[in-house]
């Protein structure tokens, strides 16, 4: 198997959004018309980038957790955290139906082929690492169709004379438009400083990312001494927030070491059984054990005995060995332990399932970092089509090394910034373009204006966008669009004819937009009872009747409607089963850019509804857990 064989296109699938569709045309059309084999290149490139997932890339210091990050986004302990060879790689996992299957792409020569070896990354990669251009990790995870995850070589301080230089150390030679969207890791600190701040602004700088396409996660916040870590991980991301507002969409507190062990499963049978021991303790002794973590990890039975006494010492021994203190350690330090004894003190019957649930909960990942990711996989098609516009707008700012050339990229220009014909099509692209604009100063905006446009590009609901509950009607979200319409106006007539003017006016447009949508007549359509379910047929009749819904959606979600079963509602008659996998897959992308659209909070359920559904019937290969 050769890379490209291996790599999925989701063109392949069920057809791009039109923002990517009208781009990869324009792209193509240049590059045919290019005199520069450069030039044409570059525009070859962007196009092939629009038919493929977002690619989502993990950055930090050294040590700061990005790859058990990467293993609780995955939900399997793939990535390797120890300092071994493949932490000094670029690491992409990608979607591919041969689960397991390890790439090594090589700067010269053929790829080499590995697979993962009990779940995770063979030790020896099969060549010298300086060798080693990136290395490719196929899992058959039906959301990698979206996002590829990149793992990427950890960094002390941005010290790169370039930012080329800066994006090669990151991701690799050939990283020019790789990454599109970036999680950055911060180590968890008492104090968010302006050393800090400078790093982050220079490096999420070098790798050419904006606020719309980056979030930052404060790693290891239970490694705070004391015991509730969460008080003072909430004040300080607060305090990064204010600090990277217009530089990063959102702040995310979490322990991501408790994050992956939840969301891998990582504790089994004999933790378990460990930490029930351990429950069983009176609370000063508990204290006593976990109060030197290394102690803790090196006892053996005499040093227990010391500490607690021949009969509790030889009990705890018996259910509590060394190698079982290092993996309860190792996978939840003293907060997860402390979190795991108070659930087994509480509910002595707990089993895993609500063992891990609980530490998953204490990891804050469901409060911020899988949101984060989440947006990033739901606005995937808007933001690769964001970073082809952001690249094009670069092209179009250079001078042409061929004459001839300078036509062909001012057309592209005109597709991106002038064309009304296409700007329908383009108007997706609008939030994201104008905070861009904020992050690189084009357009000049006060902290609450700042606030409200980085609401607007991270929420999907229009209602939240605004600012409203998902309660409020449509007379209240009609008031506030006209009212931040108002607004709008005045930045943009201030800023008149330069970038931040065009930006500014293209958010003015989406704002009106909004407000003649729902300013009208109510257009007629089905609907069920209150309280109905999201999947009843007359909700999904009502998502399909909405008139934001193009045609080709309005068909499949009729069709679901009138179907008995979703497997018969994804259309293919005599298909094999990765046939129909594929098409859900496909549905589940193509109708995931309808989150942009105005919806009402009823149709809006019904298509995240939906999109769940054909994510289930595209679920990956079951495999066992621990």
């Amino acid at each position: 198997m050769t890379t490209a064989t291996a790599l999925v296109d989701t063109r392949a699938l069920l057809g791009l959004p039109d923002p990517a569709v009208v781009l990869r045309t324009a792209c193509r059309t240049a590059a045919g018309r290019a005199h520069d084999p450069g030039l044409r290149a570059e525009l070859t490139r962007i196009a092939d980038t629009l038919g493929r997932p977002l690619q989502l890339a993990v950055a930090g210091a050294v040590g700061a957790g990005k790859s058990t990050l990467i293993n609780a986004i995955l939900g399997r302990p793939v990535a390797p955290a120890d300092a071994g060879e493949c932490t000094r790689v670029v690491i992409w996992y990608s979607y591919g139906p041969d689960d397991g299957l390890v790439v090594v792409e090589r700067r010269h020569g053929a790829p080499v082929l590995r697979r993962l070896v009990d779940g995770r990354m063979p030790e020896d990669l099969g060549c010298p690492v300086a060798e080693v251009l990136r290395v490719r990790v196929l899992l058959d995870d039906p959301r990698l169709r979206v996002l590829t995850v990149i793992d990427t070589p950890g960094v002390d301080t941005v010290r790169a004379a370039t930012e080329e230089a800066t994006r090669r150390l990151l991701f690799g030679d050939d990283a020019a438009g790789h990454a599109q969207a970036l999680v950055y890791v911060l180590r968890h600190l008492q104090r968010f400083d302006a050393d800090v701040l400078a790093e982050f602004r220079a490096l999420s700088g070098a790798a050419g990312m904006t606020a719309v396409d980056t979030a930052a996660v404060l790693s290891h916040v239970d490694r705070v001494p004391g015991g509730d870590p969460w008080p003072d991980a909430h004040r300080v991301a607060g305090r990064a927030r204010a600090a990277l507002r217009g530089v990063a969409l959102d702040v995310a507190p979490v322990s991501g070491l408790l994050a992956e062990t939840a969301r891998c499963r990582l504790l089994g049978p004999a933790e378990l059984t460990g930490l029930r021991a351990l429950a069983a303790l009176d609370d000063d002794l508990l204290d006593d054990l976990l109060l030197d973590l290394d102690d803790f990890t090196g006892h053996g039975a005499a040093d227990l005995t010391a500490d607690l006494g021949d009969g509790p010492a030889a009990a705890l021994d018996a259910a509590l060995p060394a190698p079982v203190r290092a993996a309860l350690t190792g996978r939840l330090h003293r907060y997860g332990i402390r979190v795991a004894v108070d659930l087994l003190r509480s509910r002595p019957d707990a089993g895993p399932d609500a063992l891990h649930a609980a530490l998953l909960a204490a990891s804050g990942h469901d409060d911020g970092l899988g949101p984060a990711v989440d947006r990033f996989r739901r606005h995937a098609h808007r933001l690769t089509a964001h970073a082809a516009v952001a690249r094009i707008r670069r092209l179009a700012a250079q001078p042409a090394r061929h004459p001839a050339d300078r036509a062909a990229v001012a057309g592209l220009h005109r597709v991106v910034d002038a064309d009304r014909r296409i700007a329908t099509e383009l108007r997706a692209l609008a939030l994201p373009a104008a905070g861009a604009a904020v992050a690189r100063g084009d357009l000049l905006l006060d902290g609450p204006m700042t606030d409200e446009l980085m609401r607007m590009v991270r929420e999907d609901d229009v209602a939240a966008q605004l600012g409203l509950p998902p309660t409020a009607g449509a007379g209240e979200v009609v008031a506030r669009a006209r009212a931040a319409a108002a607004r709008w106006r005045a930045v943009a007539d201030a800023a008149g004819r330069t970038v931040g003017g065009r930006r500014a006016r293209d958010v003015l447009a989406v704002l009106e937009s909004i407000a003649d949508s729902l300013g009208g007549p109510a257009a007629p359509r089905p609907g069920p009872a209150p309280g109905g379910s999201p999947l009843d047929r007359g909700r999904l009749l009502a998502l399909a009747a909405h008139p934001s819904v193009p045609q080709d959606d309005r068909d499949a979600l009729t069709r679901l409607a009138r179907s008995r079963t979703a497997h018969r509602a994804v259309g293919l008659r005599g298909a094999t089963p990765d046939e129909r996998r594929a098409a859900a897959a496909g549905l589940a992308i193509r109708l995931r850019r309808l989150a942009a659209a105005p919806l009402p909070g009823p149709e809006r359920a019904t298509l995240h509804a939906v999109c769940d559904l054909y994510d289930r019937i595209a679920g990956p290969r079951p495999r066992e857990t621990p």
